[in-house]
């Protein structure tokens, strides 16, 4: 008899501890949903900027069937050209001379040996220089050289104008605030419309900065712009 209300009392004891176990169990769930309520924003932010450095080749070429004649050709074009740029501006410290590269076209197995003149010189004179102003106004008066008889090629396929940024880490401080607080002013109107309040961050994370020509007529001009990714805690 004792022993039969023991159980009993046991299974009381047990039936009740089940029961609040589950209300423990259900109300964890709910908190842990609660707490994973999230939402998922983006934020951008963009600036223009105008390019601080500038390498232009000038890339000069002459052909002749004298080999000896021909380096005293490139080598009277190199000091044309030498003087021009002094003549506007251009410093010492920013020009660097390339070698010369003679091509010779008999030495061409595929050669049809017809042509006009054996022998084909090139080189470069390369222009790194911070006055990307004056080294844009500069490009429109290479002109001049070919009045001087200098054969030359600038912007072609491989003696590209190129113009370059390198101030990012400058900016990189107050161009990721901007995006952060854009994508935060996104989560903020995202939780008011949704009856929410708008909790902690949960995960963030940054995307490349991205530099490009602002487009193919003005690469001195550079867009920068960067991304950021932050997941926020949702609160009711």
């Amino acid at each position: 008899m004792q022993s039969r209300s023991s159980s009993f009392i046991l299974g009381i004891f047990l039936f009740f501890g089940l029961i609040g176990l589950g209300v423990f169990v259900a109300n964890g769930i709910v908190k842990f949903k609660e707490l994973d309520r999230t939402v998922v924003v983006k934020g951008l932010s963009e600036k223009e900027v105008l390019a601080n450095v500038v390498i232009m080749p000038i890339k000069m070429t002459q052909t002749s069937n004298d080999l000896e004649a021909l380096i005293q050709k490139i080598d009277l074009d190199t000091n044309k050209v030498i003087k021009f740029l002094r003549e506007n501006g251009i410093k010492d410290e920013d020009i660097t001379l390339g070698a010369v590269s003679i091509v010779d076209k008999m030495a061409n197995e595929f050669s049809n040996q017809d042509f006009a003149m054996r022998y084909l010189a090139s080189k470069v004179i390369n222009i790194y220089s911070m006055e990307v102003d004056k080294i844009r106004a500069l490009s429109s008066k290479l002109s001049e050289l070919s009045q001087k008889g200098v054969l030359f090629k600038i912007d072609d396929y491989d003696s590209k104008i190129e113009y370059i940024y390198t101030k990012l880490n400058e900016i990189k401080p107050s161009m990721i605030e901007e995006a952060t607080s854009n994508a935060r002013a996104v989560a903020q109107k995202f939780a008011q419309d949704s009856n929410s309040k708008l909790g902690k961050i949960k995960k963030a994370s940054q995307g490349q900065f991205e530099v490009v020509s602002r487009d193919k007529n003005s690469d001195h001009i550079k867009n920068i712009r960067v991304v950021s990714t932050i997941e926020y805690y949702l609160a009711d």
